[in-house]
């Protein structure tokens, strides 16, 4: 049996260990089962589940995903602002971010437009982001990756 201390008592009759248990509050907690005589300790059971569920938490990793914004060349300031907001949610959560600007009919016409459109998304998330690969034009879309600080 051991203590709440660490200090070793020994083989002691299970009566007399609970009793010992119960004197200090605690609860008396089998370590070792397998071995001859199994192996107790004096703990806060509670406490002790407490720091295993949080070890067994720090060992998940994080799978990066991919997430995407679209916007238009005439989107308006106000539904910019919501999707830099929401941009930067996504890179507070360690996720990379593909903004797309999609372009349609006449609009192709205007695509310096839509290269405004992306280089002010872009300056407003600087602090958040760094960029992955620059704005790029694939047919009617013009696409940028932003990945987090």
């Amino acid at each position: 049996m051991i203590t709440a201390t660490g200090e070793q008592l020994g083989v002691l009759p299970t009566a007399e260990a609970l009793d010992r248990a119960r004197e200090s509050g605690l609860d008396l907690v089998e370590v070792a089962p397998n071995v001859s005589p199994p192996v107790c300790r004096i703990m806060d059971f509670g406490k002790f589940k407490y720091q295993q569920k949080k070890k067994q938490h720090k060992t998940h990793v994080h799978h990066t995903k991919l997430k995407e914004i679209r916007l238009r060349p005439k989107t308006g300031d106000h539904d910019i602002e919501f999707k830099v907001n929401q941009a930067r949610t996504f890179l507070s959560h360690k996720d990379k971010v593909v903004v797309s600007v999609v372009f349609r009919g006449r609009e192709m016409a205007h695509i310096d437009e839509g290269h405004r459109v992306m280089k002010s998304l872009i300056e407003k998330l600087t602090e958040d982001a760094k960029v992955e690969s620059g704005p790029q034009q694939m047919g009617r879309r013009l696409t940028c990756t932003l990945a987090p600080r």
